[in-house]
């Protein structure tokens, strides 16, 4: 198959008429981001992907990084491949300038971050985790932290990881059993041992900065006893020099189902007990500072998912496209199997929920540079409202759409899909895990429905729906738009109705708001992705109408809305009943007599 294509045009459209990045760049801080530099970001972002990562992905899944003696070595080629990333600024395109970083906004770094993860998806674990680490160090640390590791994590002469997970402490982080002691000199000897690591280890930058979560001795229990510390591989001088190597080691790495690129280790630190590290943020509020960390990461995990839908989509179209198979129901001829009506029910399928998923992720994004740059606070506070309750949305309906969609390019190719040579099963191996790490996509359900609902007494959501309620009335009374405004009216009733029923349970039985969790994160993620399609189908029309010569574009853009309309959201509409049916028989059977 031939390699990935960033899908700039696409992107650009989103941007432009979807969720309105001129909001942004509006903004004082980044009145410099004109058009014509967002264009060459995108642009020159495809290339790098398509020209230079691209090449290296059936690589890394072939020739997986190798461990010996603690030490890592990548996968063939990725070690170049991210020279180059650096060399070309990407590292730091959001960054902080003050440190040496671009500045740009979140809503133009996010489409960089989904062609690198497009081009090799396991590649793109090690900058995304360095940018998660940076902003928490920006964030949290103080200015000695920042002058210490901020520079060198931004040109990527330094990485990034997250260390929170246990043998012991999964999905349940309070369970950690990591320590940390003060010393004398205000450092803390770290010890203990985490797992699951994504580029814990590696050859590609010189030195690691671990970002390791870790209990003091008189800490309370749970969550509310824990703290975050930096914990780098090689100590750093006062000069900024690399020191001594600290004592942590990365143990092994893990055999995965996907993603073989990416080294996955189990680290130990402090076997010795001279494994040192430094407090970032105050003493048992380690999980304020690493929540910066991991709610970057989420909506880059879904991001992720929507590379590997877009990557999936890409190889499925070509495929059907050259594959010749029977013969048309139309013209009755031997033809491509892109003809058959079920082919064109899969690629149109993968098609507009990626285009739907993608649009979610850049308005998360957009809200996020809003809240943090608006100087109104009212303004300020209803965009952080709304990144609060679309962060889960992207992370798990992107994930899930990765999965679905690369199943269902599988599908497309046939018998050949199951055949590795053909690359499709590399890719839905690769998109498994992200409906797992960053927290499940179950989590990230009971995230939505138990906290994100009641904040502000649902202020937010509520003002979403009135969003949407109001832009159903003003589409247009034409045939071209009619499913998209009755299908879209129905999905946004029965999702506000859901809504407020499962806040409701909070007080009465908060295990039926969780029971309808995960249904419900589907649902308002189909309402939300219909409303973006549908604001892209109306200034595809706009722009129709005034003469733009891009006509097949702009149809398409049309014409996939209504499909989204027509038969993506119809699959929703059933699960009001199962949001609403409660805990009931999800324990009606005792757990001994399950099996």
């Amino acid at each position: 198959m031939s390699e990935y294509k960033a899908p700039v045009k696409e992107i650009k459209f989103t941007l432009d008429e979807v969720i309105g990045i001129s909001e942004v760049t509006a903004l004082e801080k980044f009145q410099d981001t004109d058009n014509d530099l967002i264009e060459a970001i995108l642009h020159e972002g495809a290339k790098f992907a398509g020209e230079v990562l691209s090449p290296t992905y059936r690589a890394g899944d072939e020739h997986p990084a190798t461990v010996k003696d603690g030490e890592v070595t990548t996968s063939p080629g990725f070690k170049e491949a991210y020279h180059q990333y650096c060399e070309m600024g990407w590292n730091g395109i959001t960054a902080n300038p003050e440190y040496g970083g671009q500045g740009l906004p979140h809503v133009l770094g996010l489409p960089i971050v989904e062609m690198v993860e497009g081009a090799n998806t396991a590649f793109s674990l090690c900058p995304v985790l360095t940018s998660s680490a940076i902003l928490a160090i920006d964030s949290h640390g103080t200015d000695e932290q920042k002058n210490t590791y901020l520079e060198k994590l931004i040109t990527g002469e330094w990485t990034g990881t997250m260390n929170l997970t246990e043998p012991n402490a999964g999905s349940d982080v309070g369970a950690l059993r990591s320590k940390a002691e003060k010393q004398d000199d205000g450092t803390y000897l770290i010890k203990g041992q985490k797992i699951f690591i994504t580029y814990g280890e590696h050859d590609m930058a010189e030195n690691i900065i671990h970002m390791v979560l870790a209990r003091l001795p008189d800490a309370p229990a749970g969550t509310k006893g824990i703290s975050l510390f930096i914990v780098p591989k090689y100590l750093v001088n006062d000069d900024g020099s690399i020191g001594k190597r600290n004592e942590l080691t990365c143990v092994s790495l893990e055999h995965k189902m996907g993603i073989h690129g990416s080294p996955t280790c189990t680290m130990s630190f402090g076997d010795n007990d001279g494994c040192v590290g430094y407090l970032i943020g105050e003493e048992n509020r380690g999980m304020m500072a690493m929540f910066t960390m991991m709610n970057d990461a989420r909506l880059a995990v879904g991001s992720q998912g929507v590379a590997c839908s877009e990557r999936a989509y890409q190889m499925a179209l070509e495929y059907a496209s050259e594959r010749v198979q029977g013969l048309s129901l139309k013209t009755r001829d031997k033809s491509p199997i892109i003809e058959h009506p079920d082919v064109r029910r899969m690629l149109m399928t993968m098609k507009s929920t990626t285009e739907a998923v993608r649009s979610i992720a850049l308005l998360n994004a957009k809200s996020i540079d809003m809240a943090k740059h608006h100087p109104d606070k009212e303004t300020a506070a209803k965009y952080n409202g709304l990144a609060d309750l679309l962060t889960p949305l992207s992370k798990a309906y992107g994930s899930d759409l990765g999965i679905e969609n690369s199943s269902l390019a599988m599908q497309v190719f046939g018998g050949m899909g199951y055949i590795e040579e053909t690359g499709i099963a590399q890719v839905y191996r690769d998109a498994r895990i992200n409906a797992i790490y960053e927290g499940t996509n179950g989590i990230q359900a009971m995230d939505l429905t138990g906290r994100k609902l009641a904040i502000d007494n649902g202020v937010h959501w509520r003002a979403l729906h009135d969003e949407i309620d109001a832009f159903v009335g003003e589409l247009p009374e034409t045939d071209e738009f009619a499913s998209i405004k009755r299908n879209l009216g129905k999905v946004a009733i029965l999702s506000r109705d859901c809504a407020e029923w499962l806040l409701s349970q909070h007080n009465q039985n908060i295990c039926n708001t969780m029971a309808g969790s995960v249904p419900y994160l589907r649902m308002l993620s189909v309402t939300v992705g219909c409303y973006l399609l549908a604001k892209g189908a109306v200034a595809a029309r706009k722009r129709l109408d005034s003469g733009d010569s891009d006509q097949d574009f702009l149809y398409a853009k049309i014409n996939t809305s209504r499909f989204y309309a027509e038969q993506i959201v119809p699959t929703v509409l059933g699960l009001a009943e199962a949001i609403k049916a409660g805990d009931e028989l999800f324990y009606a059977i005792d757990k001994n007599n399950m099996a």
